[in-house]
């Protein structure tokens, strides 16, 4: 039994995005919040969660989507896989224009609700220094009392690469789901602690079997898409450290340095040194 891997973002919304598997994403939504009684998701309504992409497109991970409680929040839901330049910046400014989206004009100020800005991650977004655990809730305060006023928009982040607990699963429910989006595709059953609803719709969501020929090769060129992506990384990694090689050795050539030595330094060899 094979599973798609949630981290990859057309799994993530073919897992958390579809109108049929709602009771998933309240579960995860509603465990990562912690909210209870009136403060439960009512309602849920689902934007063009790009199903079925464009393979150009498959980099827009961002979830529409708008719950209704007693408040009227909405979420912005994003799994990314890979970092980008200015990342945090751009988490801001989507979540800022989702908030001013909610009206037309100045007089609708009333109406505006928060927005809730929920961002999965398979990288350390924050230093381990500053922020060493896994799941973090930013909103603003008041810096004498530390009061929250300006609550209009919030920022909750789950950084993958800080959860640690997958030699077994968890007990907790949140636990559960950051389990599920890091490990589904290195599993191959359904562990018997998942065994229940909603997790189990999950992973029957998540089968490969399960998913139609259209729906596995969208996946196969989401696949491929990042393994591109994270070879370029790896390549431009090798190309500046070679690069750093080159410059180290030629500094060292210039000083007179022996050339048996700047190769045990370096790693290249006799000839390659005296090449240079």
């Amino acid at each position: 039994m094979k599973f798609i891997d949630p981290r990859i973002d057309f799994a993530f919304k073919k897992i958390f995005g579809s109108e049929d598997t709602k009771e998933i994403l309240i579960s995860f939504l509603e465990s990562l919040l912690e909210l209870e009684g009136d403060k439960r998701i009512r309602e849920i309504q689902i934007g063009d969660p790009y199903l079925m992409p464009r393979i150009e497109v498959l980099k827009l991970s961002i979830l529409d989507v708008k719950c209704t409680d007693h408040r009227g929040v909405s979420y912005i839901v994003e799994m990314q896989i890979r970092k980008t330049r200015a990342f945090l910046k751009r988490i801001q400014y989507n979540a800022s224009k989702t908030y001013v989206n909610q009206i037309s004009k100045a007089d609708d100020y009333p109406k505006l609700n928060q927005v809730i800005a929920v961002t999965i991650t398979d990288f350390s977004i924050f230093d381990p220094k500053d922020v060493s655990h896994y799941v973090s809730c930013h909103i603003t305060t008041e810096k004498e009392n530390g009061g929250h006023f300006l609550n209009g928009i919030v920022y909750y982040f789950i950084e993958l690469s800080k959860f640690d607990k997958t030699d077994k699963v968890p007990d907790n429910i949140l636990d559960k789901w950051i389990y599920f989006i890091k490990m589904a595709g290195e599993l191959e059953s359904v562990p018997e602690k998942m065994r229940e609803e909603p997790f189990d719709k999950a992973f029957e969501k998540a089968m490969l079997a399960n998913m139609t020929l259209e729906e596995s090769e969208y996946y196969d060129k989401a696949c491929m898409a990042v393994a591109d992506a994270r070879g370029a990384i790896e390549l431009a990694l090798e190309e500046g450290m070679e690069k750093e090689r080159v410059i180290i050795a030629r500094k060292m050539l210039k000083k007179g340095t022996d050339i048996e030595y700047i190769s045990e330094i370096t790693g290249f060899t006799l000839e390659q040194i005296q090449h240079l």
